[in-house]
């Protein structure tokens, strides 16, 4: 892989604004990425208030972005604007790019619902490898202004004609309470594992075996 600075995006990263936005225009553009387009402003203020995660190799090339943003009084929070400009796709760097983003959720609004609306594949499986899970749209946030953002998606009508409910997008929801509980349970589920193994190992197994006489004893 590359050697890139992934990390907050400070306001030194500003330079970067104008290729971020031209970087999501034209993703936004092709078709099933479902990528809603963003203003200079807005992508200006998300890292003027530490809520986006640039990524640009050493020699200072923009190679990708994303924010985050929290919706329903900070009951929600969605990772969004995943881009990573193509010459330096298929190296994991969009992988690195939305684990700094989601750990930046999580100190920013640990208890918040993470969530995502994605056509990708790609970003679907990266979802998937940090906890989100499929859910109906019902589970999102029913704030309008979160819903206004998909206005600059060619998919909108889509969305506007099913009232919300469905969208060729697929929604990905990371609920820290349930993870937590998963873990706790796979945990112990690998405890009871591991202290049933190691009384077995402790315990002593009689070898039945024939005598010189043809009877069974214990070997000790």
């Amino acid at each position: 892989m590359k050697d890139f600075f992934i990390g907050l995006a400070r306001e030194e990263h500003l330079y970067y604004v104008k290729d971020i936005e031209n970087a999501i225009i034209d993703a936004s553009r092709v078709k099933g990425t479902g990528l809603a387009k963003r203003s200079r402003e807005y992508l200006s203020a998300k890292i003027h208030e530490g809520k986006a995660i640039i990524a640009h190799t050493k020699e200072g090339e923009f190679a990708g972005f994303c924010y985050i943003e929290s919706w329903g009084q900070k009951k929600f929070v969605a990772n969004s604007g995943l881009i990573v400009m193509e010459k330096f796709r298929g190296c994991g760097l969009a992988m690195k790019i939305k684990e700094e983003a989601f750990k930046l959720s999580r100190r920013t609004f640990p208890e918040a619902l993470m969530f995502g609306l994605a056509t990708s594949l790609a970003v679907m499986k990266i979802n998937s490898s940090l906890g989100y899970k499929p859910v109906t749209f019902s589970e999102l946030t029913a704030d309008d202004e979160f819903w206004k953002g998909c206005q600059t998606c060619s998919y909108y009508d889509i969305l506007v004609r099913t009232n919300r409910t469905h969208c060729l997008c697929t929604a990905m929801l990371y609920d820290p309470e349930k993870v937590e509980k998963r873990i706790r349970k796979k945990n112990k589920t690998k405890n009871r594992s591991i202290n049933g193994r190691n009384k077995l190992s402790g315990k002593s197994i009689e070898i039945p075996f024939l005598s010189r006489n043809g009877k069974k004893e214990n070997k000790p």
